[in-house]
């Protein structure tokens, strides 16, 4: 073999093996704007939409999912470093936020939610006294 070329045997290639364990996307939080609102990005490159769920129950928000494995036969991977499987995020918002009102998108990869703040005044209720 002449120097410096590379020769690989392909018979004697170990394939690189992972399981699909799960991963975690990650997350970007803030709020901003007129009327106030939570933006929560998740990074999703990869993840079908009919594979994403959103739920928000008081300050928690929950975006589950699964980002397939892109497997195709006859290919030998050097390394597998995009995770794959299921996964579940929970965000621990610092607000109440109106859930009813919550919409999301999605573009480049990015999920993007928007939660506007609740009304505080919204959740708070004067209770009357009987007198007995």
């Amino acid at each position: 073999m002449p120097q410096g070329d590379l020769f690989v045997n392909w018979s004697r290639t170990r394939y690189v093996t992972r399981r699909s364990s799960g991963f975690t996307p990650n997350v970007d939080v803030y709020y901003c704007g007129d009327p106030q609102r939570a933006i929560v990005k998740v990074d999703l490159a990869g993840v079908e939409l009919s594979q994403v769920g959103i739920e928000v129950s008081g300050r928690h928000l929950a975006i589950s999912g699964e980002r397939h494995v892109q497997e195709a036969e006859g290919r030998v991977y050097q390394q597998i470093e995009i995770p794959s499987g299921h996964f579940r995020r929970v965000v621990e918002l610092q607000v109440e936020v109106d859930a009813d009102s919550a919409s999301a998108t999605y573009e480049e990869g990015i999920l993007r939610i928007e939660l506007p703040l609740r009304d505080p005044s919204a959740t708070t209720r004067r209770v009357p006294i009987d007198r007995g």
